[in-house]
């Protein structure tokens, strides 16, 4: 499979991603961070992202569980990408920083109920 470049708005950072799955996998999160952040995430496994440039220019967010980590742009503040919480071993990758990629043009994109996370729920 060929590899999709993504990268932030100033170009500070680049990935090359592979998306296994293509957009199947993409969704839009509810829970308190997505919901701000907005972005539809495509899932891809750790092995199939590569940082390309810029990794001194990522910055890293976490919270609650400090699971998950959230990546982002020093520079320009753009989502690139971030390591799951419910499957770690999977990254989520913006979907709209990917080179060639107009989200709107993708139809009805699935929500997952991040609210009601099942690691928030441990039994």
């Amino acid at each position: 499979m060929k590899p999709n470049k993504l990268t932030c708005h100033c170009g500070a950072v680049e990935l090359e991603v592979i998306l296994s799955n293509g957009f199947s996998t993409a969704q839009r999160c509810d829970c308190s961070f997505c919901r701000r952040r907005g972005a539809i995430a495509a899932a891809v496994p750790l092995d199939k992202l590569r940082i390309v440039k810029g990794a001194d220019n990522l910055t890293l967010y976490q919270w609650g569980t400090n699971t998950a980590k959230h990546y982002f742009c020093r520079t320009c503040g753009i989502y690139t990408h971030h390591q799951r919480r419910l499957n770690p071993n999977e990254y989520g990758v913006n979907v709209g920083a990917l080179e060639g990629v107009n989200p709107s043009k993708l139809g009805d994109i699935p929500w997952t109920d991040g609210v009601n996370h099942p690691s928030d729920h441990k039994s």
